[in-house]
C-alpha cells in the first residue's frame, strides 16, 4: 500500500514537472544549434531601420538634392578603400559602426539625384517611385506567379495595357518590365529570331541558317552584346550608315539587306532607334517599317513572349491552379525572380497623372532648347548640332584656342580640353557632365536634360562653371 502511494505521488510529480516544462519550453538544440527562438531581435531591427531611415532622409534625400551641396566627394579607388574599410570579418560590428557605414556609403557616392548631375540619363529625385522602391525592398516580392505577388502583377499588367493603348495597339500586344534597356534589346533580338526560326528554341543553333541583324552605327552597344550572347555573332550585326544628324539612312539599309542575301545570309531583324545614346537622334521609323514589311523582317508579333521563353516549370506554373494562370507572368521572362519595377512607374503615374508626365517631357525639351540657345550666344562655346531631343552636345573652346583657324591642329588640341574640365569638376564636386568623341569628332560635352528639378539657373551655371574650370587651358 505504501509503495503504491509513493509510486502514485511520483507519477503526479513527474506530471507536474512535465507540465511546467511545456510552459517554459525546454530548449531544443540540434547539432549545438538552439532552435526555439528566432535569431533576429525584432525590436532591435526596428530601431536600426528607424535610425537608418533618418540617415536616408537627411543625407540621401535632403542633402543629395540640395543645389548647395556637392554632387560627389571624389576619392581615388585606393583612398576610398581605406576610408570605407571594405574587408569582411568573422565577427559583427556594433550598431553605431554599421550606421556610420551607411553614412559613409551615402557621403562618398555620386548624388545622381542632384540638380546638377547631367552625366547620364537620370531624372532627379522622384518621391513616389522612391517610396515604391522602399515598399518593394520591405516586402521582397518577385513577379513569377500571381500567388506570390498579386498586387504587383496586376499593377504591371495595368501599366503595360495603358502603354499599349497609348501607342495604338487596340488589340493584342504583350510585354514585361525588364531591369534595363540592354535586357530589353536582348529580348527583342531573341523574339525576332524565334519568330523567324522557332525550331531554334529546342534544337539550338544547328536549326538556324546564318542570321543577320541590321542596326545603325549610332545604336546602343547592347545589340552587339545580345548577338554575342545569343550565338548570332557580332560579325552578323551589319552596321547601317547614318546621316550627319545620326539617323539611319533607309536606302543604305536596303542595300545592305540585298548584300546579305547575296552572301547567302538570312536577314531577320532591323533595330531602329528612337533617341540615340549620344546625339539623341530618331531613325526614320516609317520608312524603315516599309522596308521591313517589303523584306519580311521583324516588326511586331502579338503574344510571342510566352512561346519564345516558356519553360513550363511544373513547380511554378501549374495549369490547374485555383485562379487565372494567365497572370503567372514569370514564364514569359528569361529570369525567374524579377522585381516589380512597374510599381514605381504605376505609383508615380497615379500621383502625377498623364498630363503632368507629358508636361515634364515638354519642359525637358524646352530646357534643352534654352541651353542650345545660350551656347550659341556665348563666346567659346559651339554646338555640335541642333538638338532633336534632350541631348545637347557642344564644345568648349578655351581663350587660348579661339584665334586658331578651323584646322586639324585646333581639333587635336580641343580633344584634350573636355577630359581636363571633367576631372576638375569631379574633384571640385560642383557638377557632373559627360563627354566623349564621336566618329572623327574631337571630345565634346553631352548634356542630358530630363530632370524636373532643373531650372534655367542650372543651365547657366553649367556653362559658367565649364568656362571657369577650363579658361586657363
Amino acid at each position: 500500500m505504501e509503495g503504491h502511494l509513493k509510486e502514485e505521488n511520483c507519477s503526479k510529480n513527474l506530471s507536474l514537472i512535465s507540465d511546467h516544462m511545456h510552459r517554459v519550453k525546454c530548449p531544443l538544440v540540434i547539432d549545438d544549434v538552439p532552435l526555439n527562438s528566432p535569431t533576429l531581435n525584432v525590436h532591435a531591427a526596428e530601431s536600426f531601420i528607424q535610425q537608418s531611415m533618418t540617415i536616408i532622409m537627411e543625407d540621401a534625400v535632403k542633402k543629395a538634392t540640395d543645389v548647395r551641396e556637392k554632387v560627389c566627394e571624389w576619392r581615388f579607388p585606393e583612398q576610398l578603400k581605406e576610408l570605407l574599410d571594405l574587408e569582411l570579418g568573422d565577427e559583427g560590428e556594433s550598431e553605431s559602426k554599421i550606421l556610420q557605414r551607411c553614412r559613409d556609403a551615402v557621403r562618398y557616392s555620386v548624388k545622381t539625384t542632384h540638380p546638377r548631375f547631367f552625366n547620364q540619363l537620370y531624372a532627379g529625385m522622384e518621391p513616389y517611385s522612391m517610396v515604391a522602391s522602399f515598399i518593394i525592398e520591405a516586402l521582397k516580392p518577385s513577379l513569377y506567379t500571381y500567388e506570390v505577388a498579386p498586387v504587383f502583377t496586376l499593377m504591371e499588367d495595368a501599366v503595360l495595357r495603358k502603354m499599349m493603348e497609348m501607342i495604338g495597339w487596340e488589340e493584342g500586344g504583350d510585354g514585361i518590365f525588364n531591369a534595363g534597356g540592354s535586357m530589353s534589346n536582348m529580348y527583342a533580338v531573341n523574339l525576332a529570331r524565334y519568330h523567324h526560326c522557332p525550331d531554334i528554341k529546342e534544337l539550338g543553333l544547328s536549326a538556324a541558317p546564318r542570321l543577320v541583324i541590321f542596326t545603325s552605327q549610332e545604336c546602343h552597344y547592347s545589340i552587339s552584346k545580345a548577338a554575342a550572347l545569343l550565338g548570332i555573332g557580332t560579325k552578323n550585326v551589319y552596321t547601317v550608315p547614318s546621316d550627319e544628324r545620326g539617323k539611319m539612312i533607309p536606302s543604305a539599309l536596303e542595300e545592305l539587306i540585298t548584300t546579305a542575301k547575296s552572301e547567302g545570309a538570312v536577314p531577320f531583324m532591323v533595330n531602329a532607334t528612337a533617341g540615340t545614346t549620344v546625339l539623341g537622334a530618331f531613325d526614320p521609323i516609317e520608312e524603315i517599317a516599309d522596308i521591313c514589311e517589303k523584306h519580311n523582317l521583324w516588326l511586331h508579333v502579338d503574344s510571342l513572349l510566352q512561346r519564345c521563353h516558356s519553360a513550363q516549370a511544373s513547380y511554378l506554373f501549374q495549369q490547374d491552379k485555383f485562379y487565372d494562370v494567365s497572370y503567372d507572368t514569370g514564364d514569359k521572362s528569361v529570369q525567374c525572380s524579377r522585381k516589380p519595377d512597374a510599381f514605381k512607374f504605376w505609383l508615380m503615374w497615379k500621383a502625377l497623372g498623364a498630363k503632368e508626365l507629358e508636361q515634364r517631357v515638354n519642359r525637358a525639351l524646352s530646357m534643352a532648347r534654352y541651353l542650345a540657345q545660350e551656347i550659341k550666344k556665348r563666346e567659346g562655346f559651339r554646338l555640335l548640332m541642333e538638338p532633336e531631343y534632350s541631348n545637347v552636345c557642344f564644345w568648349y573652346i578655351p581663350p587660348s584656342l579661339r584665334n586658331l583657324p578651323d584646322s586639324p591642329e585646333l581639333w587635336k588640341k580641343l580633344h584634350t580640353v573636355a577630359p581636363v574640365v571633367k576631372e576638375r569638376m569631379m574633384k571640385k564636386g560642383s557638377m557632373m557632365v559627360g563627354y566623349q568623341p564621336h566618329g572623327d569628332k574631337a571630345n565634346f560635352f553631352r548634356m542630358i536634360v530630363i530632370s524636373p528639378q532643373v531650372s534655367k539657373e542650372d543651365m547657366d551655371f553649367v556653362l559658367d562653371e565649364i568656362h571657369n574650370l577650363g579658361k586657363d587651358l
